[in-house]
């Protein structure tokens, strides 16, 4: 089939300089979510129609596999008057499905039952009974039969009181919609030319139009201000934490975690309140998280713990490894099994082997970490010079005491013991205690100063 979206709104209401469709639910812009829903039926031809925002709007999906077909609606004339700049890229031989880039969580199921609606030769719409439809389209029904739709500002008190709407959302065959578009007329109360009309040229035409309710009422709200945004996203994250739950996850409470990307969760995994996950996050069976963490683009092992107030982003996390709280763990990190980074801690681009530790007040940056390797207090790697980065090795087997500096490059040999205090300029020899600081002194009949009067 062919789809077309209508993305050219400027979304006043919003009361921003960012392009409506633009605005994120759930980290993906609204306009991502609707054609990640129109990939998902695998088009023919996808058009999306756009105009506030221009190249803006266009940036951002430049790179959608398979390219999409941009259509420029300028000026903005009603929905029937942006569907009509798509013709040139429509194919006669497929129907036309219509949807619209402030709709982001209408769902394949409920598209598909759409596109089987109305087959190849009938008009199908998606309507919805509110209790209380005020603003939208009215259908208007004659022995049960489609007949027209009627807009809001040009209903009579009749006609308003019908609870049946139209979501904008419809498929159509091409070859007529065209015709249709093509009579349109802007004798109306808001004076543009309205997609709704074509049903009455269906019935006149003598063409079926057949309407298919939503599996769920949330898949045809749209987003016209702040506050729709923030309902729809609550919306969404309900759905993803039933998702969750009905796979066999433990949620402390799922009215509190926020997925913004993919989540895959093994069995028996739990996650406490108030987590948030972005991008690409792996979960291994067992694993339990913390209250409050932040886990972007990360893949963390079964059995590993993920303590309170912990940051994992691009960080593989091993078998059976504790983190936090308060560890931040940034992008290159990679902690083997067994492994344990504690409190205040913080690793970028090291690699700590199995059954390490650094559990206290330690920042490890551009780093090779051997096996069993006890890392203490207040250490940090000195890696970076002023202009360029260099890396720390420590091999297996290594102690290295309370508030050591590891000035990079450098390299501490396996089984070497760094005593407290120690700043480390050259290579540690293997099996030794290297210790640098200074000789200790004590000054007898000093007076501590006081105040004066």
């Amino acid at each position: 089939m062919n789809i077309v979206i209508l993305a050219a709104g400027m979304g006043k209401r919003m009361n921003s300089d960012l392009p409506k469709v633009l605005h994120p639910l759930a980290g993906k812009p609204l306009l991502g979510h609707v054609i990640d829903a129109a990939l998902s039926l695998s088009p023919s031809k996808l058009v999306v129609v756009y105009g506030h925002g221009g190249e803006k709007v266009r940036t951002a999906f430049a790179q959608t596999e398979p390219p999409i077909q941009w259509a420029l609606q300028s000026p903005q004339l009603g929905t029937g008057h942006a569907v009509a700049q798509a013709v040139p890229f429509l194919d006669d031989g497929q129907p036309t499905l219509v949807l619209y880039g402030d709709v982001p969580l209408v769902g394949q199921a409920t598209l598909q039952r759409l596109a089987e609606a109305a087959g190849a030769d009938d008009l199908a719409l998606l309507t919805q009974v509110m209790p209380d439809p005020t603003g939208y389209g009215r259908i208007v029904r004659e022995g049960g039969r489609v007949v027209k739709i009627v807009e809001q500002k040009d209903a009579d008190p009749q006609t308003l009181q019908l609870q049946e709407i139209n979501t904008g959302i419809l498929i159509a065959p091409t070859a007529r919609l065209k015709t249709w578009l093509s009579e349109l007329r802007n004798d109306n109360a808001q004076g543009e030319y309205y997609l709704t009309d074509v049903v009455a040229a269906a019935v006149r035409d003598q063409v079926a139009v057949n309407a298919v309710h939503p599996l769920a009422l949330w898949e045809t709200l749209g987003v016209n201000s702040k506050t729709q945004l923030a309902e729809l996203e609550r919306q969404h994250q309900r759905n993803r934490a039933l998702q969750l739950t009905e796979a066999g996850v433990t949620l402390a409470d799922p009215a509190r975690i926020d997925i913004r990307g993919s989540l895959q969760c093994g069995r028996d995994v739990s996650i406490d309140v108030g987590c948030v996950f972005e991008g690409k996050v792996t979960l291994g069976d067992r694993v339990k998280v913390g209250a409050n963490c932040v886990i972007r683009d990360a893949s963390i092992g079964a059995d590993a713990e993920i303590l309170a107030m912990s940051h994992v982003d691009g960080a593989l996390v091993g078998v059976n490894a504790r983190v936090g709280p308060f560890a931040r763990l940034r992008p290159g990190t990679d902690l083997g099994p067994d492994s344990h980074v504690g409190n205040f801690v913080e690793f970028k681009n090291a690699r700590m082997a199995a059954g390490s530790k650094a559990n206290h007040l330690a920042y490890i940056g551009d780093a090779e970490i051997g096996a069993r390797v006890n890392i203490g207090a207040g250490t940090i790697t000195c890696n970076y010079d002023g202009a360029n980065k260099h890396k720390t090795v420590i091999e297996d087997d290594v102690f290295i005491g309370s508030d050591t500096q590891l000035v990079a490059p450098v390299t501490v040999r396996r089984g070497a013991t760094l005593g407290a205090g120690t700043t480390l300029t050259r290579e540690a020899p293997p099996d030794v205690l290297t210790v640098s600081r200074a000789r200790q002194l004590t000054v007898p009949g000093w007076q501590r100063p006081v105040k004066k009067r």
